[in-house]
């Protein structure tokens, strides 16, 4: 059957933002066509994968990289796919597969701060948004209530509604942290798109502990979950669509999109309006893939701004044994945290940061740490049981300030289907290299409050976390510093949108996916003429009591 050549929109990229708002647009009567680059996969056979994979540690390992579609992979080395231009490497992951990179996320599902829309007026630091959190507060309402978000009130970001559901059940190693830390720290829970209840027709949380790479019950929303909905509308998806060049005519409108099969068949789909939605890397690569005729620097990018201020949420951590037995990995990975660094006045000097928990198993950490250091007999057993019931961790997740020399360029070299790899061109700055140093006294007081022992700091100056790709495709109202307007249009092109962590201007603390839902809703609104206010389709159709 021939591949369908046109809709009223064309979405490029199946993850949680494109499918929702495509979604959003298909409830609404118009056509939508979503082309993915890479392979439909099903949950059991993902589930299966990390069962029966040697590397439990690595979250990548149940999603291999297709040759038409490759991503990022760096065990059990790096597929060379992402290049590293430095001068400090940016080794980013992400899935290219229908559902995207949520397939593996902790489904962490956090709002902004109001002062994080504002730190340039506020603290004289990056760039204020073109809204302000007022704005997003409805956006942020239906998000919540479509994936199904369990939190508690005490996160620091303001509300008019409550949360879908009540926190997912405590366990016990955060219900003492909660207990020991206070009242020098507040320890809440995290705010998390995983039911503690039945909803959304999902199962609630039963505590498996392997939120990444896979929840194997599907009591966390994911991509896949917003692509079958986006499906049950009306919208089609062609998977394996690689989209390597967008289409502008003589007025700068956005005529198709031209993407390849596996086979490098090359096929021309042709819209009315466009969202683009693969992510902040593979989005900005595909524009700039696009250069030529009116547009030399690629499309949507005469401000040059395409691929700049590439920013994420770099950590560094501190391990060590508590006083008593806490036995983490029952529950979710990531359930608590600490959040009265997101926001103050020392944000004019250095990085704000939320404190988080880690509730992942130890015995795989500490089994392997004991046969490094050669334990081996009785001894083994009795230093892996005292270890792996005390061993905790905390670590900071770290605002980075937007910065146009950290960007997304375009590699000579190319990948199997002959497009251009990405390179990463990253740097750490001093202002957040201070908010890690501050953390310090942070991490030095929880152990203490733990009676800590053996303590372990990673090492100073090296991060890890680099799966919140956010900025390169900033939006703002100067169409000369900005890519995007405030609701995701082109500033170059009429009839193009784009949805995803690429278009906030700044990344903040907290995980990016929540707010690049919000902004998505938002966008597929503005783009029907008579739909703008947030959740005038009724987000009761995702809600199952």
């Amino acid at each position: 059957m021939a591949a369908p050549g046109s809709a009223q929109v064309i979405v490029i990229g199946a993850g949680i933002c494109g499918a929702l708002a495509a979604r959003r647009l298909a409830l609404q009567g118009v056509p939508v066509l979503i082309l993915e680059a890479g392979p439909r996969i099903d949950r059991a056979r993902i589930v299966a994968a990390f069962r029966n994979s040697p590397r439990k540690s690595d979250w990548m390992s149940p999603y291999p990289s297709s040759p038409w579609a490759p991503h990022p992979q760096y065990q059990p080395k790096d597929n060379g796919y992402l290049i590293q231009a430095g001068p400090y490497p940016y080794p980013a992951e992400y899935i290219r597969a229908v559902g995207g990179t949520t397939w593996h996320w902790a489904a962490q599902a956090w709002r902004l701060v109001p002062n994080d829309l504002r730190i340039q007026s506020l603290y004289g630091v990056g760039v204020d948004w073109p809204m302000r959190y007022a704005e997003l507060d409805a956006w942020y309402q239906e998000a919540e209530e479509i994936l199904g978000v369990a939190g508690a009130d005490d996160t620091g970001s303001p509300r008019q509604h409550p949360f879908p559901m009540p926190p997912v059940a405590e366990p016990w190693a955060m219900r003492r942290f909660r207990e020991r830390l206070a009242p020098t720290y507040s320890v809440v829970a995290n705010t998390v798109a995983r039911n503690s209840r039945s909803y959304g027709g999902r199962p609630a949380c039963v505590g498996n502990n392997s939120c990444q790479p896979i929840c194997p019950v599907n009591a966390q929303y994911l991509g896949i979950n917003a692509v079958e909905a986006a499906e049950a509308a009306g919208t089609k998806v062609i998977a394996n669509a690689v989209v390597y060049r967008i289409e502008a005519d003589a007025r700068g409108r956005i005529a198709a999109v031209h993407y390849y099969d596996p086979d490098k068949i090359s096929h021309r789909v042709t819209g009315k309006q466009f969202i683009l939605a693969a992510n902040g890397i593979e989005s900005p690569k595909l524009l700039l893939l696009s250069a030529g005729g009116k547009f030399p620097n690629g499309i949507a990018n005469s401000s040059g701004m395409v691929g700049r201020h590439l920013m994420d949420h770099p950590s560094s951590s501190l391990t060590f044994y508590a006083d008593e037995e806490l036995w983490l990995g029952r529950g979710p990975q990531s359930p608590s945290s600490i959040n009265t660094m997101r926001d103050g006045d020392f944000r004019a000097q250095h990085a704000a940061y939320r404190l988080d928990f880690t509730n992942i198993s130890q015995v795989l950490s500490v089994t392997e740490a004991l046969i490094a250091e050669g334990v081996y007999g009785p001894e083994f057993a009795k230093q892996l049981r005292w270890r792996a019931a005390r061993q905790v961790s905390v670590k900071n997740v770290l605002e980075v300030l937007p910065n146009p020399d950290n960007r997304i360029t375009l590699s000579a070299e190319k990948d199997a289907l002959g497009i251009p790899k990405p390179v990463a061109h990253y740097a750490i700055d001093d202002y957040t290299r201070r908010g890690a140093e501050r953390s310090k006294q942070d991490f030095a007081k929880i152990a203490e409050l733990m009676g800590g022992t053996g303590l372990r700091y990673s090492v100073d100056g090296q991060f890890a976390n680099n799966q919140h790709i956010t900025g390169t495709l900033r939006m703002g109202n100067d169409p000369a510093k900005f890519v995007t307007d405030a609701f995701g249009r082109a500033h170059d092109h009429e009839n193009l949108f784009v949805c995803g962590t690429g278009v906030m201007p700044t990344a903040a603390t907290m995980n990016s996916t929540l707010t690049a839902v919000a902004l998505a809703l938002r966008t597929a609104d503005h783009m029907v003429p008579g739909k703008s206010s947030a959740a005038a389709l009724g987000a009761d159709a995702d809600r199952t009591t």
